[in-house]
């Protein structure tokens, strides 16, 4: 039997790729949510954004710019342990038939978003909610804490 071949490293489209990002950052905060981008995740992952809703509501929303990022990313479903809701984000160019049904649909440029798809509820265990909701708090405050003085060394 052959090796299969390896997956080919996404194409960089780094201008789509922010632009996709910060239209669904405006769309979650329009709806309410407070957002953090890069979330560390306890199982190593990281969440491009980790929207929280005032009930505590968990949303993890995944930003693909092209095809070749979307088929390189195999690790999507490890996020659904970790939100209520699932959205992928993605450029109006999008092949949006890719995106399974069960997962949320975001469509996105740099101006704003529209969900064209929300994905069935689902709801984190109690204990897990908390533990990332305290995750959240800490980075956030940790990283507002670094603009405010980015001359602090910590020691250990």
């Amino acid at each position: 039997m052959e090796p299969a071949a390896p997956v080919p490293a996404p194409a960089r489209r780094p201008e789509v790729t922010f632009a996709v990002c910060r239209g669904a950052c405006r769309l979650m905060r329009q709806a309410g949510y407070s957002v953090l981008l890069e979330m560390p995740l306890p199982d190593s992952r990281r969440a491009d954004i980790f929207a929280v809703a005032a009930s505590g509501a968990t949303t993890i929303v995944e930003v693909k710019s092209s095809i070749e990022d979307w088929r390189a990313d195999l690790k999507w479903p490890d996020y659904l342990d970790w939100c209520d809701q699932l959205y992928f984000a993605v450029p109006v160019d999008f092949p949006q038939a890719l995106i399974p049904e069960e997962i949320g649909l975001i469509v996105a440029d740099a101006y704003g978003g529209e969900i064209l798809r929300h994905p069935p509820a689902r709801a984190l265990a109690p204990a897990r909610r908390k533990s990332l909701l305290i995750d959240c708090a800490r980075l956030a405050s940790e990283r507002l804490a670094r603009l405010e003085d980015p001359d602090f060394i910590q020691f250990a």
